[in-house]
């Protein structure tokens, strides 16, 4: 899987995260051409950033953690992660900013992948896909 990396803030993070997490959400799926040929793209922003890209896209204002642009076939997409969203929900939720990142990278992987959480039997899906990839590559909790 090729994993384009575009760090676009200022904070400090492990890029390696965002490459197990990545993975081990297409290796989850079982397809050889996802593993072996398959691309996302995911840039790291700030609040600012991210604010305007969920003003323009969601008509929502605010800045939010994580963004997923879908594509077809093995282009999988765009995510878009807030660093300084991630560092202030690890603060929230008492758990390492790895952790954060990793849960948000893996979000927004699933989101690409065709999951969602628009209903109850999705989200019990989609949360549970989440869990079983940051447990795989040791970020449970």
């Amino acid at each position: 899987m090729t994993i384009d990396i575009d760090n676009r803030q200022a904070l400090a993070y492990d890029e390696a995260i965002i490459i197990k997490v990545a993975e081990q959400a297409a290796e989850r799926e079982e397809d050889p051409d996802l593993i072996n040929i398959g691309e996302v793209s995911v840039s790291i922003v700030d609040n600012a950033e991210i604010r305007e890209l969920n003003r323009e896209y969601r008509k929502k204002d605010v800045p939010t953690d994580v963004l997923s642009f879908p594509m077809d076939g093995y282009v999988l997409g765009d995510i878009i992660i807030s660093m300084e969203k991630a560092v202030e929900q690890a603060q929230e939720y008492g758990h390492s900013v790895e952790r954060e990142l990793g849960f948000l990278v893996a979000h927004g992987m699933l989101h690409l992948l065709g999951y969602d959480h628009m209903d109850e039997g999705g989200e019990r899906e989609m949360f549970a896909a989440q869990k079983e990839i940051l447990e795989a590559v040791g970020l449970g909790r």
